[in-house]
């Protein structure tokens, strides 16, 4: 009887092991983000984001939003949109991102928190310097906040 037990336990446990085996990950996560920026001065950044999974231990994430600084006695508010790639999904997801304004590309590379909070640095190129503005160029360090709205991908 006592094997029978154990038996039926092995059984249970195998079979609920390949059925997760076999998940596959689909759907969005998304949410607002907020954050801090220095690359030429300071940036305070809100967003949008939304991630996907790529396979089961990669994640792929898009976000738009906006960045606000106080430079050369003006306020001034730059639009951005970013794709970050994710390496793995372990408690410390190390990743890849590249952002795009009308003024400046910036490529980085960090780490996430279990995807909550992000520390970055990098590097960025002057594409178009603004107006009566200063460039935004140089070596970049950033902290960020992400609240998903969505808490699984299955």
């Amino acid at each position: 009887m006592k094997r029978a037990f154990y038996l039926l336990v092995l059984v249970l446990f195998t079979s609920v092991q390949l059925h997760a085996q076999e998940k596959r990950a689909t759907g969005w996560i998304f949410g607002p983000s907020v954050g801090y920026q220095y690359q030429s001065g300071s940036f305070l950044k809100a967003s949008a984001w939304g991630m996907f999974a790529l396979n089961q231990s990669q994640y792929l994430k898009l976000d738009g939003g906006a960045n606000f600084t106080w430079m050369m006695d003006k306020t001034t508010v730059i639009p951005e949109f970013g794709a970050t790639y994710y390496l793995n999904n372990v408690a410390v997801w190390p990743f890849l991102k590249g952002e795009i304004t009308p003024y400046t590309a910036t490529a980085k590379a960090g780490i996430a928190v279990f995807n909550l909070l992000e520390f970055a640095a990098g590097y960025g190129f002057d594409i178009n310097t603004k107006k009566d503005f200063k460039p935004i160029d140089g070596f970049t360090f950033s902290v960020g906040v992400n609240i998903p709205l969505k808490f699984h991908l299955y």
